[in-house]
């Protein structure tokens, strides 16, 4: 049962990435990326991460995904945006491909996988939040000075915009 839905699972999320990669309508798009990341918070539960599939669904399903969609539903960056790439970016863009395939494929046959697959695995909550809020502090705020600055910023070109209009 859980092969099948992990089959079931590995083709939203590659058809997800490959809608994402193919759409020519940018919100098409990003709907395309709300199928592959909540495919990919499916596989979290698969492997019984429930907490990692949480976190998947709330920030990059939710979250992540309704600001790229308010972001272009906002700005008229969706009118500035090339439909189809030219035949000069279709080369550069498959050679980058098959080395970004290759790269992915040598570090997963080169792993030396430690793990039993049918051990579970409990992810301890309280751990994860002690190194959140004491060793990785600093990466964690500048993360959301970051996050603060690109929602100031797309509030700051949808006023522009709407001055314009």
């Amino acid at each position: 049962m859980a092969e099948a839905v992990f089959y079931i699972l590995s083709i939203l999320a590659i058809a997800g990435g490959i809608g994402v990669v193919t759409s020519q309508n940018v919100v098409h798009a990003a709907l395309w990326l709300i199928l592959s990341l909540l495919a990919v918070a499916g596989f979290y539960i698969l492997m019984t991460s429930e907490f990692l599939a949480l976190v998947q669904i709330l920030i990059y399903g939710g979250a992540v995904a309704t600001i790229i969609l308010f972001g272009l539903m906002l700005t008229r960056g969706r009118d500035q945006m090339p439909i189809t790439f030219g035949e000069a970016q279709r080369l550069p863009a498959f050679l980058a491909g098959v080395l970004l395939l290759g790269l992915i494929l040598g570090g997963i046959l080169n792993t030396d996988w430690p793990r039993y697959v049918q051990e579970v695995t409990l992810v301890d909550t309280r751990a994860i939040g002690d190194a959140l809020f004491t060793t990785w502090l600093l990466p964690f705020e500048i993360v959301s000075v970051v996050l603060l600055i690109a929602l100031v910023g797309a509030i700051v070109i949808s006023r522009q915009e709407e001055g314009e209009a």
